[in-house]
């Protein structure tokens, strides 16, 4: 897409205004109580997987801010063992939720908000991941787009289009509804195990011509291992799937998954779909939050 075509989706995938002028839930004002009603009839087996990833304290090229995690204990007579644990949530390390007003363009946020309204010393005044601590319980589909194109991985630079979403929604043996969550798979694990850590830079990216897909399916939670290359090769939008996702649509993401055990399970069980759990700390004015997401069979 050109810069001009990807500039139109702020107009074409907006949602401003669709909940009120107050709207501080986004997308995930598609998730209704019937919605929850139906994922939680998912459950059949009794199997539940984690996506998230593990914290580490170690940097490295994706955790350029580790946790920073201190046990406190008296080694002479310990009663207990406690800790204390600071951690940078928003980056490749750590999976986590966006706050919908996380990001900005040109210092618009999302529903018609201007950055300088929001931004305070104390936190976010609107659209802050507090807005989600009733935490998001929906169906989760996920979408394997190394299954379509028959790869174990995607290679660097490449991009998933709106066409691969549509043929891996066919895979899948169901259809993205309202109120779903989405899992794009795109093989980052394995890659990582045979060619090292990605480099963000040239990282398989989320084209964005699946801006207007998710949104025309009304789809609540974007989630998988494949997001935006940084920098996106647009210098009106670098950063399409977080920019025209959060500021013009509220869509809520589930940022850095680990989707292997996903894949697995989802092959052996022969289903795509499943019940998602996931609940953000309750912290007021966040810009985001760590988090273990559930996958439940």
């Amino acid at each position: 897409m050109t810069d001009d075509e990807i500039v139109a989706l702020f107009d074409r995938c907006s949602n401003t205004g669709k909940w009120g002028a107050d709207d501080e839930l986004g997308t995930l004002n598609y998730i209704t109580d019937a919605t929850r009603r139906t994922a939680t009839a998912l459950v059949k087996h009794g199997r539940c997987v984690s996506i998230g990833r593990d914290l580490s304290t170690v940097a490295d090229q994706l955790n350029a801010d580790p946790l920073r995690h201190r046990m406190l204990f008296d080694s002479t007579s310990p009663t207990s063992a406690l800790d204390s644990f600071e951690l940078a949530p928003h980056g490749f390390a750590i999976t986590h939720l966006d706050a919908i007003t996380h990001v900005f363009w040109e210092g618009n946020a999302y529903n018609g908000r201007r950055s300088d309204e929001l931004l305070r010393p104390d936190g976010l005044r609107s659209g802050s991941v507090h807005a989600q601590r009733d935490g998001i319980v929906t169906r989760g589909v996920l979408l394997d787009v190394t299954a379509v194109r028959g790869v174990p991985f995607l290679t660097p630079g490449e991009a998933v289009t709106a066409e691969d979403l549509t043929a891996a929604e066919r895979l899948s043996g169901t259809e993205v509804t309202s109120g779903d969550a989405v899992f794009v798979h795109v093989g980052l694990e394995r890659r990582e195990a045979e060619q090292g850590t990605e480099d963000p830079s040239v990282r398989a990216r989320l084209d964005a011509s699946c801006l207007p897909w998710l949104h025309e399916r009304e789809v609540a939670v974007y989630s998988g291992d494949c997001v935006d290359q940084i920098p996106f090769p647009s210098k009106a939008v670098p950063l399409p799937l977080h920019q025209i996702g959060l500021v013009a649509m509220g869509l809520v993401l589930l940022d850095c998954p680990r989707l292997a055990d996903l894949v697995e399970v989802c092959a052996e069980l022969g289903t795509a779909e499943f019940l998602l759990t996931v609940a953000p700390l309750r912290l007021p004015g966040g810009t985001g939050s760590p988090v273990n997401p559930l996958c439940l069979f």
